[in-house]
């Protein structure tokens, strides 16, 4: 007979799917209210589609068509058919317009929220599940479309916590370097993808390192060398000047396009772009949106493969840390664009599309790090506490009248003594406990200890016996009076002892 143990599986997640608790989840889920609220105040509707999308349904969001679990996670249906698990909200939304497009409002504005998956490679603060919030609008062509996303956008920003100088939007079009690269005679898609990753790079290399990269090549100070787009000194003279406009935050949104304008160059396509830029720039204007809330800048070039014209991104003006306090930069926090090939795939006949979408969990701990409500008004529940099983009925009465009045409230059930109970009444962050001993019961009265005062507080004792015999944020009160003690508590208004 064996005597082997049995195996015991090892207790861990999946590498790149984290576990969320308490605070952060409830700050993730009323970001995610706040935004939907501005959403739906603008005329959005809410959609949910599914988790798994057939895989040839997410078209160039696979990275290879021939390994379908590359870059997705994916399985096969009992008809052999490949699924995966939806790689962002926009590809699914393409599919849903359609599939229904003959039914679907003209244009269709809808708003979604929920997870995406990515079978990539995790590490530091890049996750395989989670979250986006994305607003877009399909069926219009109208460069006040892609104003009022950025509009929204800017909004939505507020909503969840930032003020007015403490994020940009930054945009740009696409269409200004299609229109430069087709003037200047660079036809080659893979020259002209090397040139635009440079650009990208502008806000971290500057224009010696993006000028090497737009040439020959870079050699950077780990001593990796990498190849330049090598193009005609003319266009690379073209986007200096683009980016040199870019670097002057002075400039108002129309100054800068006529600054790209000078530039010259752009052909009949970045024209379009610059006439394009001027309408959305109108109705922003028109909508009372600050210089300071959205600025123009060439550089944006997001979604190298993906948009079509004007592209958007915004970024995190607040000073961030990290746990140890270190400065840290965030950067991008959300951003958008138009793209308007992507139903196409399905009918054929290009339909035209604007939109914007955040990560919910890299907002929030942008949020946290800028020491900017990740936990605002996050609470646990007021905790009740139990000394005797004869008494029962009274804590029970006592939990049930708290939640009655809408107060978040639970009976402690374990079975510690009541210093383990207040230990356990301060981890879960619970603004008050009740305790009813046998004397409170006798006398009709009820203690609430107002934990967050008793917090404030002993900030500021040094002297132990002082803070016992103070006992700071403890009162008696009439039991008939305890939902409304606490619920002042609750509120803010703390009654000290």
């Amino acid at each position: 007979m064996s005597t082997d143990a049995p195996t015991r599986p090892e207790a861990r997640n999946p590498r790149g799917f984290a576990d969320r608790r308490g605070a952060d989840l409830t700050a993730e889920r009323r970001l995610v209210a706040r935004v939907s609220e501005v959403y739906e105040r603008w005329g959005f509707e809410p959609l949910e589609t599914g988790a798994f999308e057939y895989a040839d349904a997410l078209g160039k969001f696979l990275p290879d068509a021939d390994r379908p679990n590359e870059g997705v996670f994916a399985l096969q249906d009992d008809d052999e058919q490949w699924m995966a698990l939806r790689y962002d909200l926009t590809a699914p939304l393409a599919r849903f317009a359609a599939q229904g497009w003959e039914t679907l409002p003209k244009p269709f504005r809808r708003y979604a929220f929920g997870p995406v998956w990515r079978n990539e490679k995790p590490g530091p603060g890049r996750f395989r599940e989670f979250v986006q919030c994305d607003a877009d609008t399909v069926g219009s062509d109208r460069p006040e479309a892609d104003a009022e996303i950025i509009a929204m956008a800017c909004e939505g920003l507020r909503a969840a916590g930032l003020d007015a100088d403490q994020a940009v939007v930054r945009v740009s079009n696409r269409k200004l370097f299609d229109g430069l690269f087709e003037a200047g005679g660079v036809t080659d898609p893979g020259q002209r993808l090397t040139a635009l990753r440079a650009i990208d790079k502008f806000d971290r290399l500057g224009w010696e390192g993006v000028s090497a990269l737009l040439g020959e090549g870079r050699l950077d100070e780990s001593g990796d060398y990498t190849r330049g787009a090598n193009l005609p000194i003319g266009v690379a003279a073209t986007i200096e000047a683009f980016l040199a406009s870019a670097g002057d935050a002075a400039l108002s949104r129309a100054a800068t396009l006529e600054a790209v304008a000078r530039a010259g160059g752009l052909g009949a396509i970045g024209e379009a772009a610059l006439e394009e830029l001027a309408a959305i720039d109108r109705a922003l204007t028109s909508m009372k949106v600050s210089e300071d809330a959205v600025r123009f800048d060439p550089t944006i070039v997001r979604g190298l493969e993906y948009y079509t014209g004007a592209v958007f991104e915004a970024e995190l003006l607040l000073d961030t840390t990290d746990d140890r306090g270190r400065a840290v930069r965030f950067g991008s926090i959300g951003g958008g664009g138009r793209y308007d090939d992507l139903v196409a795939r399905f009918t054929g006949e290009r339909l035209p599309a604007t939109g914007f979408s955040f990560g919910v969990s890299r907002l929030a701990s942008a949020l946290k790090a800028a020491g900017r409500g990740a936990a605002e008004g996050v609470r646990g529940p007021v905790v009740v506490i139990v000394f005797s099983d004869a008494d029962m009925q009274h804590y029970l009465d006592a939990v049930s009248e708290l939640r009655n009045a809408g107060i978040a409230a639970e009976l402690y059930l374990g079975r510690a003594g009541m210093k383990a109970q207040m230990k356990y009444a301060d981890r879960r962050g619970a603004p008050a406990a009740v305790i009813l001993g046998g004397d409170e019961i006798a006398a009709g009265q009820v203690t609430v200890k107002d934990l967050d005062a008793g917090r404030t507080l002993a900030a500021g004792v040094t002297d132990n016996e002082a803070w016992k015999s103070e006992r700071p944020g403890q009162r008696v009160v009439p039991r008939g009076d305890l939902v409304a003690t606490v619920r002042a508590i609750v509120a803010g208004a703390h009654t000290g002892s």
